[in-house]
Formats: structure tokens, sequence, C-alpha cells
């Protein structure tokens, strides 16, 4: 039996500066783009890695929130405190470049961890923590 990830969910409150992120900084896929009202949702990947996709998401969006939990959900992601991702990628260096060429906003650029890690950081449109390791 093999367990493989198949999807995680991001929030991104603005879809084309996240597909622009993801899809041109990043060089993910496009896979699928749905609307539903004012609402879109969209999934990228790895062109690849077509089973393993990112989909981005309305945030807030459970029906089962209260106004409240919106409002803690939108401060957070103001912050850049809500949600994580970590990439990785055989050229460390190389993608840091076209990310930063993007303008995304860095955290921290590649350096090695004392943990035996290279890495570096940056935040997505939505303040998503994104960071990327050297494989």
């Amino acid at each position: 039996m093999s367990v493989i990830i198949h999807q995680t969910f991001l929030p991104a409150d603005d879809p084309e500066k996240s597909l622009a992120f993801y899809r041109d900084a990043l060089g993910f896929e496009v896979r699928n783009d749905v609307k539903y009202g004012s609402m879109r949702w969209v999934t990228v990947g790895p062109k690849d890695q077509p089973q393993t996709s990112i989909v981005l998401h309305p945030p807030a969006v459970d029906p089962g929130l209260t106004e409240q939990e919106r409002r803690t959900i939108a401060e957070m992601m103001a912050k850049g405190s809500y949600a994580t991702i970590v990439l990785a990628t055989s050229d460390l260096a190389g993608t840091f470049d076209r990310v930063q060429a993007s303008g995304a906003d860095i955290v921290q650029e590649p350096a090695d961890q004392v943990y035996g890690v290279r890495d570096c950081a940056v935040r997505d449109p939505a303040g998503n923590l994104v960071r990327i390791s050297q494989l």
C-alpha cells in the first residue's frame, strides 16, 4: 500500500495574483479553475508531478464559520501567520532568484539552517508562508 500527498489547500484572496506567483514565478501548471458565484478555486501543481496539487481556495469559505472566525482568519492572513507550505527544488538559488524577481515578499534569503537544511522563505500574495528547501 502506498499513500501519497494528493492535494493541499491554501487560502487565496486574489486568485489572479496567486496564479502569477504559483504559475509564473514557481512554474506550476494550472490543473483546474472553478468559479462558483463570486468565488474561485484554482488548482496548481508541478508539471512533473500530476498526482500532487495545491488548491488555492477562497479564505474562510466554510459556511460553519462565525463572522468573528472569518475576521480572525483575515487578520492572520494579513500578518502572514495563517498557512504554510514547504516546497523543495534541486536549484534553490535559481528558484529564489525567479521568485524574488516576481516581487514576492522575501522573508528569508537562502541560508543553511542548524537542522541541516538549506532553504529560503517568502510570502505568497495571500500572505501564506512558502518555505523552499534545497533537495
